[in-house]
């Protein structure tokens, strides 16, 4: 079995080039700021306006074309921190989302924050400094001066499910709150292929050997830009030792006494559901 993954944003097409200019009507937007979006209140909140914010909230300052959803553009639109919503939008954090609007939703909110701080931080060109423009024909950006073109930035990181026998293996960052434990991850380094990741993260942070390692699935996870890819591997040999700077404690856990555990929206969520719930083999 291969996880989907909840912050997939596949109902979106990117049509290219890019439309020249915003429909006066027919579009939807989703209103960034910085870390979060606007989300409707009532019965069945939504992050779409069909109304372009630069005409009833100011000031509008970046707006980035996300995507076709059906025959429908989407916009991902940012206003300035502190700007006044209409009285029935709120601000939110994309974690906030999950339960409240559809996983579809959540997922391309995600996306939105995204490809702002993508259009934000890339104004200028980090290889000479020039103004860049945004290209039509595809995601990046351009600079006419020394012709680079830089893309959206995605950081792999491997996360991975370590079983022993009827246990798994949980660990604590000091990051984390009392209890909460989750399963070990960490971000590919260059030259290192994810294979080698998963091992090198669960050596140096609990000081065990694994084997045999099976994709599970991947997973976006925009804070801002990590790409989450999913494994399950068996322990293999050796005692756990705490590294003391990314763990301070670990252990091994059957599905009778498991510790406080990540959020259903997450990929370690579905990695720990899907062994204590023996829906996937891991073979």
């Amino acid at each position: 079995m291969v996880h989907s993954a909840k912050f997939s944003a596949d109902s979106l097409v990117f049509k290219f080039p890019v439309p020249d200019e915003i429909p006066v009507s027919g579009a939807l937007f989703v209103i960034v700021t910085k870390c979060s979006v606007a989300v409707t209140n009532g019965d069945k909140p939504t992050i779409f306006s069909k109304t372009n914010p630069a005409d009833v909230v100011c000031p509008v300052l970046r707006v980035q074309y996300l995507g076709h959803r059906n025959a429908t553009a989407c916009y991902a639109v940012e206003i300035a921190a502190g700007t006044t919503l209409p009285a029935d939008w709120q601000h939110s954090g994309i974690r906030e989302l999950f339960g409240r609007v559809p996983d579809e939703e959540m997922a391309i909110a995600a996306l939105a924050i995204q490809i702002m701080d993508f259009h934000r931080t890339t104004q200028f060109c980090g290889q000479c400094g020039a103004k860049t423009r945004q290209l039509r024909t595809e995601r990046a950006k351009f600079c006419s001066d020394c012709n680079q073109i830089t893309y959206p930035r995605l950081s792999p990181a491997i996360i991975v499910l370590v079983e022993k026998e009827d246990q798994i293996l949980l660990a604590r960052s000091p990051r984390f709150p009392p209890d909460f434990h989750s399963v070990i991850s960490g971000f590919v380094e260059p030259g290192e292929n994810c294979e080698d990741a998963v091992k090198r993260e669960v050596r140096e942070e609990v000081g065990i050997a694994v084997k045999n390692i099976r994709y599970f699935g991947s997973e976006p996870w925009p804070f801002p830009h990590s790409l989450m890819i999913g494994f399950v591997a068996d322990y293999d040999r050796g005692e756990i030792t705490i590294d003391n700077n990314e763990i301070i404690s670990a252990g091994w856990f059957s599905r009778d006494n498991l510790p406080q555990i990540p959020s259903p929206i997450s990929i370690s969520r579905a990695l720990i559901d899907c062994w204590v719930e023996r829906r996937n083999p891991f073979t």
